[in-house]
């Protein structure tokens, strides 16, 4: 597979350096990409990067994931407008771990293959590099003149900026470029990647590799994605996207891909899938003919869930999605977690009604309108249970009669009430 033809048709390059492309059809090549550990999980954000590694692979070359222990104890200035918070090196450590359970989701690592990918932390060779050395070693080849045409400098010492630069962020370009060497030379490595925001530093590394060792080495980068609209991608109003079943459930990120836009889906699903040319045409194709059945969003959300979280989540997200918009059942509400069952019904109005009260048993008009306001009064909760418009835990109410006791319970903390077909109320049981 032709690695670059590969990523321009899904749409994943920007800017690629001249002889790239033959170098990769010359031999088996290794290229890095540096993620860094400011949390312990990586955010949809970065799969884009995730994917170029994955791509690689696939086209028999050997990916190289950097985890910026050392980068991430200084700031990368690109594209920010001021200092982030630095991480002391236990943290790091922490976020390092977490991550590369997460990244062998997407690559190889264990196999003896030649292309085998292998996970790499710049602190293992800086920690012990005194400032001395660097800037004997380092600093001499690359020119202040040189650090300061960058975009990230530029911008940050510009007339409008408020903040300036400290001497900390501007040597980035520096530290990172010495990763490009480095890997260079204990690894052969001959090729870096990242978005388009970090061109400038990965340019630093290949001038450093040319001054230094004589050496050719070459970079790629891929556009910043953006929704339809403009605004950030992998953001929603409750923050970032996580690959972390425990900071996004499965359910709120199958949510996430299934809910883009018409454009923003047939974008995605050639960045965040496998799927090959033909199968995404023929799925844009068919989307194009009824739009309204959101088929590139279902297999969109489908191949991204699967790859993340696996099969069994991605049909309990498909479940939970199923109980929300009418055709769950009494027994797939049931067999939800907690946590799923929060993120279906996040937002849906709740009550709470103490445990001693259920457990002696309250009259369903009582639960409807006196313990709760779901019903302004018991005359209309009467009306609509005899006229077949109410259901518990998605079972029709059948009589006006019947009493709620801890048997109706789910996951020993909740009532789900539905007036209607649309209007979802939660009891919570304290």
């Amino acid at each position: 597979m032709n690695f670059v033809q590969e990523l321009t048709w899904r749409g994943m390059v920007h800017t690629l350096m001249p002889g790239t492309e033959d170098q990769l059809q010359k031999e088996l090549t290794s290229a890095y990409l540096g993620i860094d550990p400011t949390a312990d999980s990586l955010h949809i954000g970065h799969l884009v990067g995730v994917m170029m590694l994955k791509h690689f692979q696939a086209a028999g070359h050997k990916p190289i994931a950097l985890i910026g222990g050392a980068t991430g104890m200084i700031g990368d200035p690109s594209g920010k407008s001021q200092e982030r918070n630095l991480l002391d090196e236990p943290t790091l450590r922490h976020n390092q771990d977490c991550i590369q359970k997460q990244l062998a989701l997407f690559l190889d690592f264990d196999s003896d293959k030649a292309n085998a990918a292998i996970l790499v932390n710049n602190y293992d060779w800086m920690k012990e590099f005194s400032f001395l050395a660097f800037i004997r070693d380092v600093g001499k080849h690359i020119t202040v003149n040189y650090m300061m045409s960058k975009d990230s400098v530029k911008k940050r010492l510009g007339e409008d900026a408020k903040m300036g630069m400290s001497f900390t962020e501007f040597t980035y370009q520096l530290v990172q470029g010495y990763d490009f060497l480095y890997l260079y030379k204990h690894h052969n490595c001959k090729l870096q990647m990242g978005g388009s925001d970090q061109w400038g530093n990965i340019t630093t590394g290949t001038e450093l590799i040319r001054r230094k060792e004589s050496g050719e080495a070459y970079a790629l980068t891929c556009p910043l994605i953006t929704k339809s609209d403009g605004t950030k991608f992998g953001k929603t109003e409750s923050g970032n996207v996580w690959l972390d079943p425990e900071r996004t459930s499965p359910y709120a990120f199958y949510q996430f891909w299934l809910n883009v836009s018409d454009e923003d889906a047939e974008r995605y699903i050639k960045i965040f899938t496998m799927l090959t040319k033909a199968d995404i045409d023929s799925l844009i194709a068919e989307h194009a003919q009824a739009p309204h059945m959101r088929v590139l969003q279902k297999r969109l959300a489908q191949e991204v869930t699967c790859m993340v979280h696996g099969e069994q989540e991605y049909n309990a997200a498909v479940e939970a999605s199923a109980i929300l918009f009418g055709s769950g059942t009494a027994q797939s509400l049931a067999a939800l977690d907690k946590k799923t069952f929060l993120a279906v019904f996040d937002g849906v109005p709740t009550f709470q009604i103490q445990k001693a009260d259920i457990e002696a048993g309250i009259q369903i008009l009582e639960l409807l309108a006196t313990h709760t306001n779901i019903f302004p009064s018991k005359g209309e909760a009467r009306k609509m249970i005899q006229g077949g418009g109410v259901s518990l835990n998605k079972s029709k109410i059948e009589s006006p009669e019947i009493a709620i006791d801890s048997s109706y319970i789910i996951n020993n903390s909740y009532i789900l009430i539905q007036k209607g077909k649309k209007n979802y109320f939660i009891v919570e049981i304290v």
